[in-house]
């Protein structure tokens, strides 16, 4: 069965059409025909059989005389022949064709071959008399309707003709759905497409249903923006001057650690902030991967921690990819930052193939277990005992916020044990 609306569709359309059209002819076609034919055979073998009852009863020196006044007014050409043959030459579609041997042979006795292949508008057979065999022809119009093929044809073209049309209609009918289909794909990756209202009335309310879901989304996404800006800035300001009154604090080895206390905060904030806020204040861009990765690799390097950046075999020509930049450098910098944070070495790796590009980032940490890698894209989880809390600070956030920016472009965020440095293997695929 096909996948798609419009196959399912045309299938459902086309297949009772042609079910319909070999019931008619087998039905139809077949029986009239045939009893159209066998009738018409009827009359000529009461000529033929009148025929062979006027040789037979003719002197042999009247029977060419005999045979020129019948042959003329029945339409029948008639010479004699050596000897009878047997059975019957006709082409393979010619369906009439047995209808006509059969009853030929039922009505008359001492019918020999019958030929309606050499010549499709003649009938020529072989009779046998007392006066000897004679080869007998006649119109095949005379023993068969003439016009068979031409409703078969007939048919057969309106069929194509309507099928040709109830496409066009259904492919109005489907476009809309397929409209909506690519307006909802956009805007799970983040994207507001226009989108118009068309097609049936059920296909209308779908999709103003769809229009009125993402205005309400738009508008929370716009609001809860609105007050993460205002909650960033009501905190951010107490700890700048909680930051500002421990540095001049006469106790410095407290206010030191005090002050770490205030950057972890700072730290912490920032990355709720972040998750919160996703990538709806992000414009899309197009960049280059290979030029993103780099630019990432650089700015995490300056921060100490040895980095592998391993380039795709064909980076020619350059790939210009689509997608929220400054979100997605956040989500692929918490894949290295978390790289090195847990492990001594890491390795970037970027491979192109079938539209999609995976930004693959290895380390030789100690990984995440299978049965805690679901857990581990949470928001707000860590996992201590897989990853030691001990080699930075954190709130669980990291892969939660690269997994919803994934997500948010249509792709996905992947998690896998490291086959070349024994760590864990995180990856990020996104469609082209």
């Amino acid at each position: 069965m096909p996948k798609g609306l419009y196959g399912r569709s045309a299938l459902i359309l086309i297949v009772p059409i042609v079910v319909i059209q070999l019931l008619v002819s087998l039905m139809f076609i077949q029986r009239h025909f045939d009893g159209v034919t066998e009738q018409m055979t009827h009359n000529i073998a009461s000529e033929l059989t009148y025929l062979r009852a006027e040789i037979n009863a003719a002197a042999p020196s009247e029977v060419r005389t005999r045979i020129a006044e019948i042959a003329e007014p029945l339409g029948l050409e008639i010479e004699p022949i050596e000897h009878l043959g047997t059975g019957v030459s006709m082409m393979f579609y010619d369906l009439p064709g047995t209808s006509i041997d059969r009853t030929l042979r039922q009505r008359l006795d001492g019918i020999g071959h019958i030929d309606l292949r050499t010549n499709e508008f003649r009938v020529a057979l072989e009779m046998d008399t007392l006066k000897g065999p004679y080869k007998v022809a006649f119109g095949r119009s005379r023993v068969s309707a003439s016009n068979p093929h031409q409703l078969l044809v007939l048919m057969l073209v309106v069929t194509i003709l309507m099928t040709l049309i109830a496409i066009l209609f259904l492919r109005n009918q489907v476009r809309p759905i397929r409209r909506l289909a690519r307006a909802a794909e956009a805007f799970g990756r983040g994207q507001s497409v226009p989108f118009k209202v068309a097609g049936a009335s059920e296909v209308r309310q779908a999709g103003q249903a769809f229009i009125d879901m993402r205005d309400r989304l738009e508008r929370q996404i716009e609001q809860r923006t609105m007050m993460l800006s205002g909650v960033s800035h009501d905190l951010r300001t107490p700890l700048t001057r909680l930051k500002l009154g421990l540095s001049l604090s006469s106790d410095t080895e407290n206010a030191a650690e005090l002050i770490r206390d205030v950057d972890d905060m700072e730290q912490m904030l920032e990355e709720f902030l972040a998750f919160a806020r996703g990538d709806s204040t992000d414009e899309m861009g197009l960049v280059n991967p290979v030029d993103l990765v780099q630019l990432v690799v650089d700015d995490v390097a300056r921060s100490g921690g040895q980095i592998e950046f391993i380039l795709p075999e064909n980076p020619d020509p350059p790939l210009q990819q689509p997608m929220r930049i400054a979100a997605f450098r956040r989500a692929l910098e918490n894949l290295v930052t978390n790289a090195l944070r847990y492990g001594t070495r890491c390795r970037v790796t970027l491979l192109l193939a079938d539209g999609v590009v995976r930004y693959i980032v290895e380390d030789d940490g100690p990984g995440i277990p299978a049965s805690q890698r679901e857990r581990a894209v949470r928001p707000f989880v860590r996992l201590d005992k897989a990853r030691n809390q001990d080699r930075g600070t954190g709130v669980g956030l990291g892969l939660a916020i690269s997994m919803d920016i994934a997500s948010s472009h249509g792709g996905a965020l992947i998690l896998e044990d490291s086959a070349a440095l024994g760590g864990l293997w995180a990856e990020l695929q996104m469609p082209l």
